[in-house]
């Protein structure tokens, strides 16, 4: 039995006896603040609180006093005091609401009074803290939350005593309370008796009092001790009934077996029942049984839920968490609880142990396969209501038998499929829309199911994913020839009937390359390299079966040459299957249109060629009488743009869009003009069909293989922001299976090994001082200026765009930018850039070599060119302003050796030029767009070259150059994952940096330093 009181102290103690009755004994006056300052000292005074009744002229409501030794307890009330100067703790004025901001002021440690101020507030608004009812004490017996226990633990740190009152002076701070009830033998029975246990020390449960429901006190007048401990956890109703009614309950011997055997266990779940004497030993707890309720309904439906039956009768629910690793087990029951459960999910399968209800093929696999097997479970039972339908699932061989049907609509594949399992046959649609709703079952007509997770079914629920490109119809599927390879999946499951030749071949080309090894056309003035032929082949494939395509080679591989054999092919073919002598026709940039009709006449003499690159007005005849007398004509993007409906107008055998990227964006009108030609064959060519983001790509195939992809938002929900904003491994190796048949990349490693090497090196170039001040001066103030503006992008693009220029042009040269703060002093203030260009400039000059100088900005180009006529260095030019009658005689100036220099812009330079001539190659500022440098030195970098090209990066140290150079980094790598063939890692390029888009998180970074 616990004792019903302990002694206050040990009794030779008599010192710490005289100081508890003394009140917690004399506070120190004033106590060292840890920094040299003196400070008075605070305390917690707990008292016992009795309601008093209320007097005859007593008008200002309720009032309490302290409680009497052994008189009754309404309440413990908790106030702040503080050292006086008598040595006692004393109220001084200190009130709960003004001890927060009156406490510096009385000179108090700042911390304790904010330490008081806190414990008020967790307590909340109570008529015991705001009226006239002991306005002065807070009731501590109202605190709801373990959070007071947490602060008066941290009292001890702060060094705020807790201090009694006359008849409770001894106060003592517990770790932990538990209420329990102590079951003891006493020959007639046993007792049980409510019991508080403080810190493993069990008392009666007399005199005890709750504090919310996480924390108890126990007051012992004869003690003169007041004791406090929170709980672990809530308190239970069962354990809050015990210290509210704290006699024993004797239980007769002749009924213990009753009491055992029906109310024992419910009793012990809602307070713990120990023997701290040992003469009462629990008996264990019976196991639960877990039910499955049954429910068999008219029209195939079965609801099913679950619940705990207990040994003592009691029914609970099942409570399970999202995975069985975070199961408490005591919340069912017995540890052995966690086993059924788990054991019972093996058998739901894909189930929960939940409610839920179940219709057609889904109730008869129930009926079949689930509840045999909860059956044969130890501690389940099932309780079924209603027949359970009788079904079997269909198991066997599963066969596909696949014939191609002709469709009645152009450029696409009617595809009859007959599914046959265990012999018997399956009806195609039905199937196809239970994959597409991606159910697991089928229910059939003989009341059997079919399990659509059989790994035969796979290849149609992969087709099913990919479903854009494909239509349903009664027996089959439809398939547009884009996604022909989809089915290729079949080809070791399935047996294919009737001829399906084209079908076969088609699927062939794609999926494995299997194109036809035709013969260069005999119209080729110069001989194809080995790989060139290969493309020409994959061109003649996709010619031939009208799909569409993107030749992706690295720059410099002669996509050009490629192409224009196909075309030479294609009229050769007119002979034949090809009757219809449309012209192909070529969209180019107009720095480029020129560079096609000299190249065909180098390669294909043989073909008549025309260029169309002015609008009607200043041509002699129209679109339509030129494309007449042609086998192949070639514009440009801004005359098909403003000539939309004239180039509609006529029938093209075929469209080759180059340098494709500028129509990546689908809301242009050059690219609805692209969309609008009429052309039963299309291909784009671009080393680069990916520059930023992935939406670039989708506008590209809409134009060469429109039944490849979905809806544009389609495509960003499957594709885009799967792999640009989650980094989705899984989406991005499908798009690359998606895309890979109609796209055919070769880098310059693979299949030009003989190139000499191409070295690469960024210089890291140091800004002046008195530039380093300025541009660090202009970053703080646009970064400031531009911040709030970034979130708001679509709206604030051209301020945010104008400051990130204005950076970039500063790191070039403090020359450069306006006049805000003295032209004058920028002018005079040097460009490190140009120094270190110079540097090097000077002494490969003088060695006879030739270099390519590349900058986004022009004007930094004309300090490039002032320098070099300073030092009498001959040097062409070509920037967007310059005629295509300048360009060429630019280009022939350095190509003969005249000029040793080419200043070229990124933007005008970055395509079309072969520049082999040069063996160094300089960009002077870094763009975000790693395609435009790539393109930019794959103009020397190319075939046709015989010397080792050196390539230098020129980074302006600690500006944004350094971010920029990050940003391309990333760029790149999501690039190169995407339209890297299978067999190679290698990143691509890309053109026209200028008009890169950059994403929000982009600029955040740009604008970071």
């Amino acid at each position: 039995m616990p004792e019903a009181v302990e002694p206050s102290a040990a009794a030779d103690d008599w010192r710490a006896a005289l100081e508890a009755l003394s009140g917690g004994g004399d506070p120190p006056a004033m106590r060292d603040s840890g920094d040299g300052a003196k400070v008075r000292a605070l305390a917690l005074q707990f008292e016992l609180r009795r309601r008093r009744s209320r007097r005859e002229h007593d008008w200002q409501g309720p009032k309490d006093e302290p409680a009497r030794a052994g008189g009754a307890v309404d309440r413990l009330g908790i106030r702040p005091v503080a050292a006086g100067a008598r040595g006692a703790w004393v109220k001084s004025g200190l009130t709960w609401q003004n001890i927060g901001f009156q406490g510096a002021s009385q000179g108090f440690d700042p911390e304790q009074a904010r330490w008081f101020a806190q414990l008020a507030l967790i307590k909340g608004r109570s008529p015991s803290v705001y009226t006239s009812y002991g306005s002065e004490w807070i009731t501590f017996d109202e605190y709801d939350g373990p959070l007071v226990w947490a602060m008066l633990a941290d009292a001890e740190r702060l060094g705020i005593a807790l201090v009694g009152s006359p008849v409770t002076p001894d106060i003592r701070l517990r770790s932990l309370a538990e209420v329990v009830l102590d079951a003891t033998d006493d020959l007639d029975g046993f007792r049980l008796t409510p019991t508080v246990v403080f810190d493993g020390d069990p008392r009666t449960a007399v005199d005890v009092r709750p504090v919310g429901v996480h924390g108890l006190y126990r007051y012992d007048f004869r003690a003169g001790r007041l004791e406090l401990a929170p709980t672990d956890g809530a308190l239970t109703s069962g354990q809050l009934a015990a210290i509210g009614s704290p006699e024993s309950v004797r239980v007769p011997s002749p009924e213990i077996p009753d009491f055992l055997a029906r109310s024992f266990h419910s009793l012990a779940r809602r307070i713990p029942v120990t023997s701290f004497d040992g003469s009462f030993e629990p008996p264990p707890l019976p196991p639960a049984t877990l039910v499955a309720r049954v429910r068999f309904e008219p029209g195939e439906v079965a609801r099913l839920d679950w619940r705990w039956e207990h040994g003592d009768g009691r029914s609970t629910p099942v409570e399970t968490p999202d995975s069985l690793a975070s199961f408490d087990p005591n919340a069912a029951g017995d540890p052995g609880d966690l086993d059924v459960l788990a054991r019972v999910l093996d058998e739901l399968v894909e189930l929960p142990i939940a409610p839920i209800i179940l219709r057609g093929a889904d109730a008869l696999w129930l009926a079949d396969r689930v509840l045999p097997g909860l059956r044969r479970l130890e501690r389940v039972r099932l309780d079924v209501e209603g027949e359970p339908p009788g079904a079997e699932e269909l198991v066997g061989e599963t066969t596909f038998t696949i014939r191609t049907v002709e469709s009645t609509k152009p450029d696409w594949f009617d595809l009859g499929v007959m599914i046959r399992v265990a012999g018997r046959t399956i009806p195609f649609m039905p199937l196809f829309r239970a994959l597409a709703k991606g159910e697991r079952r089928l229910r059939l007509v003989d009341r059997s199911y079919l399990d659509l997770r059989h790994p035969a079914f796979d290849p149609l629920r992969d087709l099913l994913e990919e479903a854009d490109g494909i239509e349903e119809w009664e027996t089959g599927v439809r398939v547009h020839r884009t996604r022909a390879n989809v089915m290729a999946a079949f080809e070791d499951l399935a047996e294919f009937e009737g001829p399906a030749v084209e079908w076969r071949a088609l699927v062939a080309g794609l999926e494995h390359g299997a194109v036809e090894p035709l013969d260069a056309p005999a119209g080729l003035a110069l001989p194809l390299r080995p790989y060139q032929l290969d493309g020409f082949r994959w061109l003649a494939f996709l010619h031939r079966h009208g799909l569409g395509g993107v030749l992706a080679d690295d720059m410099g591989l002669g996509k050009t040459a490629q192409t224009l054999a196909l075309v030479a092919h294609a009229v050769e073919a007119r002979g034949g299957a090809d009757v219809s002598g449309a012209p192909f026709l070529v969209v180019a940039p107009t720095s480029v249109a020129s560079n096609w009709i000299a190249e065909a006449a180098r390669f294909t003499p043989g073909l008549r060629a025309a260029s169309v690159t002015a609008t009607g007005r200043t041509r002699r005849e129209t679109i339509a009488e030129t494309a007449a007398r042609s086998d192949i004509v070639v514009t440009t993007y801004a005359v098909l743009r403003l000539e939309a409906a004239a180039f509609a107008a006529v029938e093209w055998g075929g469209l080759v869009l180059d340098e494709a990227q500028f129509v990546k964006n689908a809301a242009t009108k050059a690219h609805a003009a692209a969309r609008d030609i009429r052309a039963p064959f299309r291909l784009a060519v671009t080393g680069t069909p990916v520059e930023n983001d992935l939406s670039e790509l989708w506008a590209i195939m809409r134009l060469v293989a429109p039944g490849l992809f979905p809806s544009r938002r389609a495509f960003d929900e499957r594709y885009r922001r799967p792999i640009e904003q989650d980094g989705n491994t899984e989406r991005l190796e499908r798009l690359r299976t998606r895309v890979r048949p109609l796209m055919l990349r070769r880098t310059k490693d693979q299949v030009a090994p003989e190139l000499p090497a191409k070295q690469e090196q960024v210089l890291s170039v140091e800004l002046a001082p008195a530039h380093r001040r300025l541009y660090d001066a202009t970053l703080q103030r646009e970064r400031q200026k531009l911040l709030g503006l970034v979130d708001d992008l679509d709206r604030q693009r051209f301020i945010v765009y104008r400051s990130l220029t204005l950076l970039r042009m500063l790191a070039l040269d403090a020359s450069l930018i306006g006049t805000e703060t003295g032209e004058n002093v920028r002018a005079g203030i040097p460009s490190a850039k140009l120094d270190v260009l110079f540097e090097h400039l000077d002494d490969l000059i003088a060695e006879g070599h030739g270099a390519l100088v590349f900058s986004q900005f022009t004007s930094f180009l004309g300090k490039v060119g002032e320098r070099l006529e300073e030092r009498g260095i001959a040097f062409a030019w070509l920037d967007g302003s310059t005629s295509a009658r300048a360009r060429d005689a630019a280009i022939a100036r350095f190509r003969s050796g005249e000029a040793s220099v080419f200043c070229i812009s990124l933007k005008a330079g970055g395509f079309g030029l072969n520049l082999t001539e040069a063996d160094y190659v300089f960009l002077l500022d870094p763009w975000w767009n790693p395609a435009s440098e790539e393109q930019a030195v794959d103009r020397a970098h190319r075939i046709g070259q015989d010397k080792p090209v050196n390539v230098y990066r020129l980074v302006a140290s600690g500006t944004v150059e350094e971010k920029v150079m990050a940003l391309k980094a990333k760029k790149g790598e999501l690039v190169a994952k995407l339209i890297a063939r299978s067999d190679e890692t290698d990143a691509s390029g890309g053109a026209s940096g200028a008009e890169a888009t950059l994403l929000l998180d982009d600029l955040r970074g740009l604008l970071d330093g």
